[in-house]
């Protein structure tokens, strides 16, 4: 797993804009910037529509005056899908980006096997990334919900 102090491997995240399909080579979106990344096993899901994502959404603005550059959330699931949850959730301050094969959440070790629920999905964390190393990793044990919501992160920072 990758752990503090460690620079983010190269993958390709996939964003649907007003544009069109965007792929995003992680190494470049996040360089030279302070990010919050945090991560959800699915879209439209309990935990992640009703408190993770809605958290980041409230909290957009003060996590920016802390100086924060980028915002994004991150799941496996399709960019179709992660940006009718984004509209769904008004998250316009959020980049919604997709995971689509888990290929970035595989290079991460942050992956879990679901099984019959949805295979490959990502497990719940958020980290806070500066110039591409990232310098908080707060990881939930399953069942959780504390570490990676967008409170504990504002405290943080």
């Amino acid at each position: 797993m990758i752990e503090q102090g460690q620079k983010l491997p190269a993958a390709t995240l996939s964003q649907l804009t007003k544009d069109g399909m965007v792929n995003h080579e992680v190494t470049e979106l996040f360089a030279g910037k302070k990010v919050v990344l945090f991560a959800v096993p699915g879209a439209f899901t309990p935990t992640c529509s009703e408190a993770h994502l809605p958290g980041y959404v409230v909290l957009a603005d003060q996590l920016k005056d802390k100086g924060v550059d980028l915002i994004a959330c991150v799941s496996v699931n399709d960019a179709f899908v992660m940006k009718a949850w984004g509209e769904a959730q008004n998250a316009s301050e959020i980049m919604m980006l997709a995971d689509g094969d888990a290929s970035f959440t595989k290079a991460l070790g942050l992956e879990m096997d679901t099984e019959s629920f949805g295979g490959v999905r990502s497990q719940r964390y958020a980290m806070v990334i500066e110039d591409g190393v990232v310098t908080l990793l707060n990881v939930e044990a399953p069942k959780e919900f504390e570490a990676s919501k967008a409170e504990t992160i504002l405290a943080s920072l």
